[in-house]
């Protein structure tokens, strides 16, 4: 009985506030789900047995959806909603924020940051 309450409660929600805090450290949710899935994978076959791999899969499955949610959600915190990847001056003045420097810095004092891939 134990095990099934660390399996459906304990580790999910486990999982859940760890992404959040790793997520907000690390920012990037690949590497969130690469890392628990790697520290699952050694418990699997350290300590479970090969039937917890299928909950190893689905506790990454959840941990990157979990890291992508906060990211998304950290993002858009800055109050200016700036969704596109390059934040141009007329995004910056529609928020009511001013930018100090000229249009080629790579942040402002709202918050959106400019992202050239």
């Amino acid at each position: 009985m134990s095990n099934i309450l660390l399996l459906y409660f304990a580790l999910p929600i486990a999982i859940i506030i760890l992404s959040i805090i790793f997520e907000t450290l690390i920012n990037c949710p690949i590497k969130i789900a690469g890392i628990v899935f790697s520290i699952l994978l050694i418990f699997t076959f350290a300590v479970a047995d090969e039937t917890f791999l299928i909950f190893t899969i689905l506790y990454t499955i959840l941990a990157f959806i979990v890291a992508w949610i906060t990211k998304q959600w950290t993002n858009n915190q800055n109050g200016c909603g700036c969704s596109n990847n390059i934040a141009t001056i007329s995004d910056i003045s529609s928020c009511g924020c001013t930018n100090n420097t000229n249009n080629n810095s790579n942040s402002n004092n709202c918050g959106c940051r400019r992202r050239v891939f």
